[in-house]
């Protein structure tokens, strides 16, 4: 073939396909493969082992050549081009060169070549915030597990921020006695106490003036320090340890926890002025356990720099990168570097597989979970079914990743991606035991949002006018108040009812609700997405109902419409919040009368 002769001239690899997706001829020697390709019969099945996600069934064919980036299991980076001639398809992979950038380095960064891995959507929503946090120098509150990297957030921060070329400063508030703590970080003079430097110290927060004070392990604070530091943020003005002198300090301050300041607030264990002056930008940064799709990335990035350290060339093979997005990691990026480390160390080998894997840790995998939805006897054929749909549908939520999933739940690759788009058509069309669930949610829903857009249109556009002029008014807002207080005694299962306004700048801010709602008048309400995206969607005239989703208050369900005033303008939103429990008491009462088995 004239194309192929071609072709490999220029790329590393070529694979040549029927229309079918089977392949015809395998050709190159490119270094982001070490697989025996020639094993795969398909297209598909070749991704799978090849790739985090395969791109085959994306192709059209139209006949117009098509570029796509793809990730192997290796952590390396391919361009992919394909292109159409008459009857077969023409994969050509080219490797692109690694984009490291070493943690030492302090040049601006982009996230997708710095140390700082974004691979996944909960880190793409964080590094989003940081970009943010970083360009106006506010106060930010990194919250999350012990090793996912808050530590490496900061730093991110400094990097990317207007005061990357002032200084970083950090200390570590639970790895030093408040005796010594207090001189670390406010300084003293010669002869401030026995045993003073003689020439006295000038202390964290002068060090790190016009630049970043990361305070690490905020939540170990005692009580006494936590009161000189909240004068020191509140005031920018420090006094080493002794002196008489005030020192004015220009800092951003990032604070570090993996406590829940919350609940050492209420146990009066945290300062709650303190607790609100940091709290300013709280980013979570989501476990290991919740970004499983980045460990091929974290481990590449490891061996990188430790193959660096250490002088040695080793690779992982694709099973041994399996292996290590199958482990629980409580100890989070940390433990995973540190295995990575141990791995490389210790290994008489070049190339580290599984099984040498296996012989330094023992395999740990999640508890397979039995289905909440089966509450009573059934044909067991139907619950094997609900089971098995009900697990492959974690599995992928979980790995998001046909190879993953399969190996967790212990099925050939070809099994699970058979199954697995047999259960997304099901759904899709409204079959399959699980939506049966969502059949019986849509009902619920319908119901809700009747009874939303009923209160809406009995709802005095006067009085919501009132209340959006001053938010403060308990006066004002009294009239609507009254009126959902006066709902709740009515309607049974509704927890909250509530009127949100949006601003200019498209900030939702709460306006009235029932007694005991969460938000102040006036107070700005940023929720999770599933609530968020029903919320703008109402502002634009749909009403809607949110499926069940989780926030720091419980486990609720929304439903959600716009108001219109005389002229039949959007001028708020009113919703209601359901608990969990009235959603699945309403369920079972739906799934009874429509006569459908939960």
């Amino acid at each position: 073939m004239e194309w192929k002769s071609v072709l490999l001239q220029l790329y590393d690899y070529l694979i040549v396909t029927a229309i079918d997706g089977r392949i015809c001829s395998i050709d190159g020697n490119g270094p982001a493969f070490t697989e025996n390709l020639s094993a795969h019969k398909k297209i598909e099945e070749l991704e799978i082992k090849l790739f985090t996600e395969g791109i085959s069934s994306r192709i059209e064919e139209d006949g117009k050549k098509q570029v796509f980036r793809q990730t192997t299991w290796m952590g390396l980076d391919v361009l992919t081009t394909v292109f159409k001639e008459k009857d077969h398809f023409y994969f050509a992979y080219t490797h692109l060169a690694p984009t490291y950038t070493g943690a030492e380095s302090h040049e601006p960064i982009d996230f997708k070549s710095s140390s700082f891995i974004v691979n996944s959507q909960a880190m793409e929503e964080v590094a989003s915030k940081l970009q943010k946090v970083a360009a106006v120098g506010v106060t930010v509150l990194l919250l999350g597990e012990s090793g996912v990297g808050k530590e490496m957030a900061a730093k991110t921060i400094h990097k990317i921020g207007s005061r990357s070329d002032k200084p970083f400063v950090s200390i570590n508030c639970g790895a030093i006695p408040d005796n010594l703590l207090e001189s670390e970080l406010f300084g003293f003079v010669d002869g401030a106490f026995t045993g003073a430097k003689k020439g006295g110290v000038e202390g964290k927060f002068r060090q790190a003036h016009t630049g970043i004070l990361f305070l690490d392990e905020i939540g170990e604070l005692s009580l006494s320090l936590q009161v000189k530091i909240l004068r020191a943020l509140e005031e920018r003005v420090i006094t080493p340890i002794g002196s008489s002198k005030s020192y004015p300090v220009d800092i951003q301050v990032i604070a570090a926890t993996n406590r829940p300041l919350e609940e050492a607030v209420a146990k009066g264990e945290f300062r709650e002025d303190l607790y609100y002056r940091l709290n300013v930008v709280p980013i979570m940064i989501p476990s290991l356990r919740e970004r499983v799709e980045e460990i091929p990335s974290l481990v590449q990035h490891f061996i990188q720099k430790l193959n660096t350290r250490y002088q040695k060339q080793i690779s992982f093979s694709p099973d041994a990168i399996d292996y290590l997005c199958l482990q629980p990691w409580p100890g989070n990026i940390r433990e995973l570097e540190n295995t990575v480390d141990r791995l490389i160390v210790l290994s008489n080998s070049s190339i580290i597989t599984s099984s040498l894997i296996e012989q330094i840790i023992p395999p740990t995998f999640p508890a397979r979970v039995s289905s909440p939805m089966i509450t009573q006897l059934m044909p067991l054929q139907e619950a094997v079914e609900i089971l098995e749909e009900e697990l492959i549908t974690m599995a992928m939520e979980q790995y998001k990743s046909v190879k993953l999933a399969s190996n967790i739940l212990g099925i050939s690759q070809p099994t699970m991606s058979r199954k697995y788009k047999k259960i997304r058509e099901m759904q899709k069309n409204g079959g399959g035991l699980l939506s049966k669930r969502r059949i019986l949610e849509e009902q619920l829903n319908k119901h809700l949002r009747s009874i939303t857009i009923v209160t809406a249109v009995a709802i005095s556009a006067e009085e919501v006018r009132n209340a959006m002029k001053d938010t403060k008014s308990v006066a004002l807002r009294a009239p609507l108040s009254q009126k959902f207080t006066t709902i709740l005694e009515q309607e049974g299962g509704i927890k909250w009812v509530f009127v949100f306004q949006m601003q200019e700048d498209g900030k939702v801010i709460h306006v009235a609700a029932s007694d005991g709602f969460i938000l102040e008048p006036g107070e700005e309400y940023i929720g999770p997405p599933e609530v968020m995206k029903v919320i703008y969607e109402a502002f634009k005239g749909k009403s809607g109902v949110t499926p069940l989703y989780e926030d720091e208050y419980g486990v609720w369900k929304s439903s959600i419409a716009p108001l219109y005033n005389e002229a039949g303008k959007i001028m708020a939103i009113i919703g209601f919040d359901y608990s969990e429990e009235y959603v699945n008491s309403e369920l079972q009462r739906l799934s009874k009368q429509l006569n459908i088995t939960l």
